[in-house]
């Protein structure tokens, strides 16, 4: 089988000016995007506002959004109340909810995205501030919000650890967020740092090894087909199949 992950990283970001109608410069990176996916992706993408900046309140009329915080801490509004939010924290926001994200730390806050389309699927519960999410373990968002993505937690790898993730009846994002380590899809390797994503569409594989300070990662997985849907983890051994690296791309929506 001849298959392509998609392969992305936060080094090189583009400035937004007045995201959402807010002032101010938003430093912003697609990581992945629906074309060449199977499943309900809107976006997978990575932004960063400095000190005092502010991603502008608006509603969400046309897609669901998950918020993973990565560096510093701000505050989020949903629906005009107010959240305290810091890094390990996982936003949840559903169709018809208003939201905007301020930074209220002296540094720069940085958050990943994922967004969905709106579906005809049942009424989503609402939205929601999920604290700590290393400890909170694995949650499922479809539980809040609707659709298709089954599974959100922060993963993490002790040095030499290895993991696997297939894409069958599923697909993937993996966000590193600390550490490092390499990925194995087919016969190509590349390497693990914070910044990478790496986004399996349906019917590749890859599997990591943590290097020497271990991995840590965001691992989101997308329900593709509802019969017989399969878990992520699997064996680190053998894999059959060859596969092409693509880079992300695309612009500021």
């Amino acid at each position: 089988m001849r298959s392509a992950v998609v392969v992305a990283d936060t080094g090189a970001p583009a400035d937004v000016h007045g995201v959402h109608g807010a002032a101010g410069v938003t430093q912003w990176v697609c990581l992945a995007r629906r074309a060449g996916l199977t499943g309900a992706w809107e976006a997978v993408e990575w932004a960063r506002v400095p000190a005092g900046g502010v991603s502008g309140e608006h509603l969400h009329t046309r897609t669901r959004e998950v918020y993973v915080l990565l560096a510093g801490h701000g505050e989020i509004t949903l629906d005009g109340r107010p959240y305290p939010v810091g890094a390990g924290d996982a936003v949840l926001t559903a169709v018809g909810t208003r939201h905007g994200l301020r930074n209220l730390g002296a540094g720069a806050l940085e958050w990943l995205v994922i967004e969905l389309p709106a579906a005809d699927d049942p009424a989503p519960v609402g939205s929601t501030v999920i604290r700590e999410l290393r400890r909170t373990g694995p949650v499922d968002p479809s539980a809040v919000i609707g659709g298709p993505l089954r599974l959100l937690r922060l993963a993490r790898l002790a040095p030499g650890e290895r993991a696997g993730h297939a894409a069958d009846g599923v697909e993937h994002t993996l966000f590193v967020t600390a550490g490092g380590g390499r990925a194995a899809t087919g016969a190509v390797r590349l390497p693990l740092r914070p910044g990478t994503a790496l986004t399996l569409p349906l019917g590749t594989t890859a599997k990591l090894a943590a290097g020497p300070a271990g991995l840590e990662y965001v691992h989101a997985e997308l329900e593709v087909a509802t019969a017989g849907a399969s878990a992520s983890d699997v064996s680190a051994s053998g894999a059959s199949e060859t596969s092409e690296v693509v880079a992300a791309g695309g612009g500021p929506r």
